[in-house]
């Protein structure tokens, strides 16, 4: 590692307002590190970078069966979807040697108790566990106070799935 003289200084400024990454100065300086190249540049403090020009790529989640041109769905909106659908398969019962893919992993009961199984449904694509138990296993983001009012209350649209499914 070389150390700061007053040519590498000016050299950094001048790349620094060119609006050159720190990785790239540290390359073109040569013998430094990025992380070197924005101690130097905070401790001279030169003015804060302007973030990049490109639009950051929101994160969403393609509809199954839709091409990505097609559609997206926030993961907000496929939880309210869920919310919506009211049909649940019946509970296909099953052991732990039995699961597959192809069955919701939801354990019911206790693991120590003879009558514990697993809930069996179709999972949706991309879980692990039926639309009854997505909605049990998945808050949407930062809505967990518009869920539940009361502490200690169930949601009354989960008791009435919890209801309908059996």
């Amino acid at each position: 590692m070389s150390s700061w003289d007053e040519a590498r200084e000016a050299k950094l400024k001048e790349l620094w307002e060119k609006g050159h990454t720190a990785s790239q100065i540290a390359e073109i300086l040569g013998g430094t590190t990025r992380n070197a190249v924005i101690g130097k540049a905070h401790r001279l403090k030169l003015a804060g970078r302007v973030h990049s020009k490109k639009p950051e790529k929101q994160k969403k989640q393609i509809v199954s069966g839709a091409s990505k041109e097609e559609k997206y769905v926030s993961r907000r909106s496929r939880f309210k979807s869920l919310l919506l659908d009211k049909n649940f398969e019946p509970e296909n019962p099953k052991k732990l040697e039995e699961l597959d893919d192809k069955n919701c992993r939801w354990p019911m009961g206790h693991p120590d108790q003879e009558s514990f199984y697993f809930c069996g449904r179709t999972p949706i694509e991309g879980f692990s566990y039926c639309k009854l138990h997505v909605l049990y296993a998945f808050q949407p983001k930062n809505q967990k106070e518009e869920l539940i009012d009361k502490e200690d209350d169930v949601p009354a649209f989960i008791e009435k799935k919890v209801k309908a499914s059996k």
